[in-house]
């Protein structure tokens, strides 16, 4: 644990060095290092996605990095500093963990997130879907909002019905594609498609965020194969010579 301390200390050590002493780390606002910290938080998915352990960790570290930089900021306002920080959230997992710390009994994951979210309402949330950031990307957002709706029972009883409600949605949207109706009624078709699909998704254990990443870095890659492979220019070739390439990717 020790080490483990220590570490964190040399970090904190050094941010009060850079702030101080380095020109862009001065200048360094909450408005200006979010963009940047989005962009980390990105990276580090995408080293989760490839399972890439060493850059997990150098991820890790860059947004460790940013968390102590809000830190640091918010002290010279004095709003909070790092250990505040901390101790909000420990006592946060303290509370929402009481069959850990208290008398609560609960033997399954199923059981412990609904207590969580029990517990958010009891602390002054005034809605289930409170906690949903509103800049999360849709269907992230569509994924964590059905989560937490299940979390007090607004779910569907198996997912027959869930596929029932996908077969629905898409026959909606073939409708309104074929009678003509708005280009905003047929956007509004489609997310419910979308949506119904999550919805599934979730019931089979599918996390479609990472599915749809997995399957756009499966077409990045054969279509880098078609690019790298074509003897003329790709603007030259018909659909059937870039499709022969594609297939040639595919047995790779």
């Amino acid at each position: 644990m020790q080490h483990k301390l220590d570490a964190f200390a040399r970090l904190l050590t050094i941010m009060d060095e850079l702030r101080e002493q380095c020109p862009w780390d001065r200048k360094q606002t909450f408005q200006s290092l979010r963009n940047l910290t989005i962009e980390e938080t990105y990276e580090l998915a995408d080293a989760i996605l490839e399972e890439d352990l060493p850059e997990i960790k150098e991820e890790i570290g860059d947004l460790l990095l940013h968390m102590v930089f809000y830190a640091k900021i918010a002290d010279e306002k004095g709003a909070f500093d790092i250990a505040d920080a901390l101790n909000t959230v420990c006592d946060k997992l303290i509370n929402r963990h009481p069959h850990i710390y208290g008398d609560v009994k609960a033997d399954d994951e199923e059981t412990v997130k609904k207590n969580w979210e029990q517990l958010k309402l009891q602390e002054g949330k005034k809605s289930v879907l409170a906690g949903v950031p509103r800049s999360l990307p849709a269907m992230v957002k569509a994924y964590r909002m059905q989560e937490k709706t299940k979390q007090v029972g607004f779910e569907w009883e198996n997912k027959a019905q869930v596929w029932d409600k996908v077969v629905e949605e898409i026959e909606e949207f073939r409708e309104a594609s074929e009678q003509g109706l708005s280009q905003e009624k047929k956007e509004e078709e489609f997310g419910d498609v979308l949506f119904s699909m999550i919805n599934y998704a979730r019931f089979e254990g599918i996390d479609p965020e990472t599915a749809l990443e997995r399957i756009n870095q499966k077409f990045k890659r054969r279509f880098e194969y078609i690019e790298a492979n074509a003897n003329q220019a790709l603007t030259e070739m018909s659909l059937e010579e870039m499709d022969a390439l594609w297939e040639e990717a595919k047995r790779q």
